[in-house]
């Protein structure tokens, strides 16, 4: 069977051939398999590109691991939690996190556009809770100081295209993670006893949605998961559950907002305290300034399950929307 190449491809491939660099190399053959037709005919070129792509990544995986790893990447904590993207190639977490924050990362219809992690602010009400887009994750390849940046986020979101399998996508990522000693929270008892295991909080985030077939995609694929995850179906594209999507993201990172007013004054409701759930005034106070927590005397507080000015101690639990007075 004849290969019938688009005329796209014979312009890709000759910026394979001019290519001198293997970065560049990878590039190339990354958009020569994405435009190459799949079938009967192109069987054996597509493994063949396939080959050449893998022996590249294993020689610049094998020139450069040892100095990433010293190196690495460090994402500074921003905002009121990190939350942390992955997912298989082109899923769209690129698109998703250009969609829901300030940051503009590549996106492009080949694989592996994300080399290096991008941090964007998404803002909720008003927080704003950072989001990180990873380059994907493979059985043939994974960036060295990769697992190292999803270790460190509050939250993981697992993005699969529901459009292709999310299935296969959802479980050869959970697969790669464990791998690398992460798993989702949720089944943690599974882990009980075993050292040295990350246990993060995964929402299974379906992107794609754009369209009434894609939202029969969805709902099969939600049928045929065995296991009950945590998962929201979006459009990266249509903004389809975005907002959803955000509000979920905020009870995920099990955070409170309280607000503090001086005596006689009204709180300033555009900067909230950020406190993890069950945190106390203490918390709150040590928080603000360690001399806080040395001359408190008792603060008074405005919300919910307790009328306006109440006295409390420096033990009372705080609750999302509550405003503290402090007296010292």
């Amino acid at each position: 069977m004849p290969a019938n190449l688009p005329p796209e491809y014979f312009e890709v491939e000759r910026r394979y051939r001019e290519a001198k660099a293997p970065a560049e190399k990878v590039k190339a053959l990354e958009e020569m398999l994405a435009v190459i037709p799949k079938h009967k005919g192109t069987d054996k070129l597509r493994a063949d590109f396939r080959r050449r792509l893998s022996k590249l990544k294993s020689q610049q995986q094998t020139k450069k691991a040892t100095s990433r790893r010293d190196i690495g990447y460090r994402i500074d904590r921003e905002g009121a939690g990190q939350v942390a993207l992955i997912g298989a190639p082109n899923v769209g977490k690129s698109a998703l996190v250009g969609a829901l924050t300030n940051a503009a990362p590549e996106v492009a219809d080949f694989h592996h556009t994300t080399r290096i992690p991008t941090p964007g602010m998404m803002p909720f009400e008003n927080i704003q809770i950072q989001l990180i887009d990873t380059p994907p994750i493979t059985r043939e390849y994974m960036e060295p100081w990769l697992p190292d940046i999803i270790r460190r986020a509050d939250v993981i979101l697992l993005v699969v295209d529901v459009t292709t399998d999310p299935v296969q996508q959802l479980e050869e990522t959970v697969a790669l993670l464990e791998e690398k000693r992460i798993a989702p929270l949720r089944l943690a008892h599974l882990y009980e006893g075993r050292q040295g295991w990350t246990l993060r909080p995964v929402l299974v985030v379906a992107n794609k949605n754009d369209n009434v077939r894609a939202e029969e995609n969805f709902q099969i694929f939600n049928d045929l998961l065995e296991d009950d995850w945590p998962m929201v179906t979006v459009s990266a594209s249509t903004g389809h559950n975005l907002e959803l999507l955000k509000q979920i993201l905020f009870e995920r990172l099990e955070i409170i907002r309280v607000y503090t007013k001086a005596r006689g004054k009204a709180p300033d409701r555009n900067a909230p305290f950020v406190l993890k759930k069950g945190a106390t005034v203490q918390d709150l106070a040590s928080k603000i300034h360690k001399e806080f927590v040395e001359k408190f005397k008792f603060a008074k507080v405005w919300g919910n399950g307790v009328y306006d000015g109440q006295m409390i101690q420096r033990d009372y639990m705080l609750q999302d929307g509550d405003v503290v007075e402090l007296h010292l």
